[in-house]
């Protein structure tokens, strides 16, 4: 398949797009599909891929990054730094400008008060939010005047663009959310559903788990964007219905996370009515370990750390299970050349990316029976091992979808051949990836003892990625099951190291922080990389203006979409 990249110039793709618009609404309707349908509007209550994408079309940040992954400025009229004065020379605060005459999409004004209610909201005591590492270290934020925002730090931040950068942590209307505070968040339903905003459409309707249409907002900053009229933004279904929809009967115009075979891939283009996109950010497929007994037996203290997992808290069992799996066949099998086989959970850009752990890429299931030999985890007569009464009997659970389910498949296969045995589960994606506290199916939830998925984030850099693995980010039942630590690890050492990395300024040294936090997560096996993942989509032959950008929301420049005929 020949994978054609969409990084191209972005000076060229926006003349581009200012080019074919006459005026505001002129191209009629574009139709996108993500197969894994989004349960709520609201990142802050979600860290699913597609929640924080569908929201995207209508919240906004300060500053997000472009599809070479550069910081440009979005609401804020530049991007604050120590040379231009917007960052203190004690690197303990930052100070943004809105754009003046900014509106949110009921006609009020944006405000620095919004801003700062977008911090409070994430924070409140009682709630549970998804993205709460990106206001690590925050004390205050001040708003001098109505379009200037001070943000203060606790101590000194070299990096100090973790709160409201990116689509991970966008700016959310205060009149409106004001009284969805805490534990009252996930209560707010027509907010929660059908954000105001400030981006280039608003919600009109909102089926969670099926379909939203949006209208162009009439109140976006440029008068003549977006091209587009009306969104129709159809959820479910699967990747190979997504792919066909656009490159075989042009039903829809743009498809997401386009999860299958590169030859299933290529007889789609074949048909002629689109193009498979593809670039490479931070995206990895990984199974994550969960260090906790998720025994229904246990009620409601199953999950947490109250209760150790019988056998995954030996490393031996963890790191036997990684052995035993071949990183390349699967990547083959799975992806071609969007994929790279990965030892890594942070595999780029490339100053980050650690070597010290590239035997994984070698399968080893010899060496895997013998470690588990002389952890003294006995073969039983149905060949399953046990010790102490406890088997390695194991729930690895996923999302719906071809290639994950292949997977499965293989790593099932391989296990049994070192005496694990494997029940497998597949959960439908928009579940899977929901945002409901009370459901037991969620990937934050983690009732299993092994997932898999992929993540990824904002950015090109990691300081708030790797925080997600300290402790205060388990998922726990005082969160509402929010956090993105799910294997439930926790370590002084990491969580020391990682505050360090916030205090370091140097690339250097910040590169080689980073590194040791990736080789402390992948040494003491509490994630198992496997495939580093270009993010695949398609695109009707129809569609202009579409740069795909694998370092914030996928459709981050909608605005500049337009019809191509």
């Amino acid at each position: 398949m020949n994978l054609k990249s969409t990084l191209t110039c972005a000076t060229a793709a926006l003349a581009l797009a200012s080019m074919a618009q006459a005026e505001r609404g002129s191209d009629g309707q574009v139709n996108i599909i993500y197969w894994q349908a989004p349960s709520i509007m609201n990142p802050y209550l979600s860290g699913g891929t597609k929640e924080l994408e569908a929201a995207s079309m209508v919240i906004e940040p300060l500053a997000r990054y472009n599809q070479d992954g550069a910081m440009v400025p979005w609401l804020a009229d530049s991007v604050p730094t120590v040379e231009n004065g917007g960052v203190s020379s004690d690197l303990k605060s930052i100070t943004w400008k809105l754009k003046a005459g900014l509106k949110w999409s009921d006609g009020t004004p944006v405000t620095s008060e919004d801003v700062k209610f977008s911090w409070e909201y994430c924070t409140a005591d009682g709630g549970g939010c998804a993205q709460i590492e990106k206001y690590l270290d925050v004390t205050e934020v001040d708003t001098p005047d109505e379009l200037t925002v001070v943000v203060h730090f606790s101590k000194a931040r070299p990096f100090p663009y973790g709160p409201f950068v990116g689509a991970q942590a966008p700016i959310i209307q205060k009149a409106q959310f004001k009284d969805c505070m805490g534990a009252k968040a996930p209560e707010c339903t027509e907010a929660n559903f059908n954000p105001i905003g400030t981006g280039p459409f608003r919600v009109t309707d909102f089926r969670p788990n099926d379909v939203i249409t949006l209208e162009a907002n009439p109140h976006y900053r440029d008068p003549n964007k977006p091209a587009f009229a009306k969104v129709l933004f159809k959820g479910g279904g699967d990747a190979n219905a997504a792919g066909r929809s656009v490159l075989e009967t042009g039903e829809f115009d743009y498809a997401w996370n386009l999860q299958l075979a590169p030859d299933v891939l290529a007889n789609m283009e074949a048909a002629g009515k689109g193009k498979v996109i593809s670039a490479f950010g931070t995206s990895v497929e990984r199974i994550m370990v969960n260090f906790t007994d998720v025994s229904a037996s246990l009620g409601d203290e199953r999950g947490t750390i109250a209760h150790p997992h019988p056998s995954l808290t030996d490393m031996a069992v963890r790191k036997a299970l990684s052995m035993a799996m071949d990183r390349v066949l699967l990547t083959d099998i799975g992806y071609g050349p969007a994929g790279k086989p990965t030892c890594n959970v942070l595999p780029a850009p490339a100053i980050y990316a650690s070597t010290a752990n590239d035997g994984c890429l070698t399968q080893d299931i010899a060496g895997a029976n013998k470690l588990l030999d002389d952890a003294g985890w006995a073969r039983g007569g149905d060949g399953v091992r046990a010790k102490d009464g406890v088997r390695l009997s194991f729930l690895f659970q996923t999302s719906t979808n071809a290639v994950r389910q292949d997977y499965q498949a293989l790593i099932k296969q391989w296990w049994s051949e070192i005496g694990v045995e494997v029940e497998l589960r597949n959960i439908d994606a928009s579940v899977f990836f929901g945002s409901d506290p009370g459901s037991p199916d969620t990937f934050q939830k983690f009732f299993a003892d092994l997932e898999m998925y992929t993540n990824n984030f904002d950015g090109t850099d990691p300081e708030s990625y790797m925080s997600n693995w300290t402790c205060d980010q388990r998922p726990r039942p005082e969160t509402q099951w929010q956090g993105n630590n799910m294997p439930r690890y926790c370590s002084d050492a990491y969580d020391a190291l990682s505050a360090k990395m916030a205090t370091v300024g140097g690339l250097e040294e910040r590169a080689a922080i980073a590194k040791e936090l990736n080789d402390m997560l992948m040494q003491n096996y509490v994630i198992l990389p496997l495939t580093h993942r270009g993010r695949v989509a398609a695109r009707s032959n129809k569609l202009g203006g579409v740069v795909m950008n694998p370092w914030d929301s996928e459709i981050w420049n909608l605005a500049d979409w337009y019809r191509a005929e």
